[in-house]
């Protein structure tokens, strides 16, 4: 099914990201990109959350756009970009994912996601193996602890007010756009999503950051008891004051950890952040590539 409207760019650029269409599987996709990416940078995937569009993440790619080629794209369905009839569902979502890689030549991507993002990055992990490189994986939703629709609906409000007010002039005409058939179907196959088994069963490098304020998620002793089931290749950090959005709330923060990360340098705070924003290494699994110094 074609884009509901014409292709045609936002009159206000939302960051300095060049933002472009292109047309994948007949659909028509909306994406961002860094404007002038040198030709030997690493390729950096944003993946977007339930309902939402790419926009929200931009602060976070916005800040690492310059060192690695970023894309952000809004995935069939969602945003501007157009719909389809089955992308619904969690592997759907990912095989979508790749094909606008495919479109845009990339052959081996590192993925950045929030939210639902975070089963999208699993599933692509998952079915293409040899071309996703590293995962980062913020605030990643899903599984019992969302269970069933109304309590993910009461950690929804209770996240509300720890967001950014602005968050809220992205998020609405977002959550609009994308409709309450299409919630209703999507929740339910991101809750049957098996998000830890695919998470545990990772190869590659894969850093999980958490919001301290994120009521979506356990707290940070059962993360660590979970990831600890088994000889993994995740890291995981906790960053203090955030919620759930982290990648529109804490773009600073997360840049720096993503950062690290990429280069396996050992997660530490930037000297010049508040008091009240800390990031702790939670667990580092056996497998994850060790730190440097």
């Amino acid at each position: 099914m074609a884009s509901p409207s014409p292709r045609k760019l936002p009159r206000r650029p939302a960051s300095t990201l060049a933002e472009k269409w292109t047309r994948v599987d007949g659909v028509d996709v909306f994406y961002r990109e860094s404007a002038s990416p040198a030709p030997d940078a690493r390729v950096l995937a944003h993946l977007h959350g339930f309902g939402l569009s790419g926009r929200y993440l931009l602060p976070t790619a916005e800040k690492l756009a310059d060192e690695f080629h970023t894309l952000v794209p809004d995935l069939p369905g969602f945003g501007r970009s157009g719909k389809r009839k089955d992308m619904l569902d969690i592997p759907d979502l990912a095989h979508a994912a790749m094909d606008f890689f495919d479109d845009r030549g990339v052959d081996k991507v590192s993925l950045v996601g929030n939210s639902m993002g975070c089963p999208v990055i699993l599933e692509c992990a998952h079915h293409y193996p040899e071309r996703v490189e590293r995962a980062v994986l913020v605030s990643p939703a899903g599984g019992v602890f969302n269970r069933p629709l109304r309590r993910a609906m009461a950690q929804l409000a209770m996240d509300a007010p720890r967001e950014p007010t602005r968050m809220a002039r992205v998020a609405v005409p977002d959550y609009l756009r994308f409709g309450v058939p299409s919630t209703t179907r999507l929740f339910k196959a991101l809750t049957q999503y098996p998000s830890l088994e695919r998470l545990l069963a990772l190869k590659i490098p894969t850093l999980v950051v958490l919001g301290e304020k994120d009521p979506l998620l356990p707290h940070a002793h059962r993360i660590d008891e979970i990831a600890g089931q088994t000889d993994s290749h995740v890291l995981v950090v906790l960053l203090e004051g955030a919620a759930h959005a982290i990648n529109f709330s804490h773009p600073d923060q997360l840049a720096h950890v993503i950062r690290l990360f990429m280069d396996d340098v050992a997660i530490a705070n930037d000297p010049d952040w508040p008091e009240h924003l800390r990031v702790y290494e939670v667990h580092r699994g056996v497998n994850h590539p060790p730190a440097r110094d």
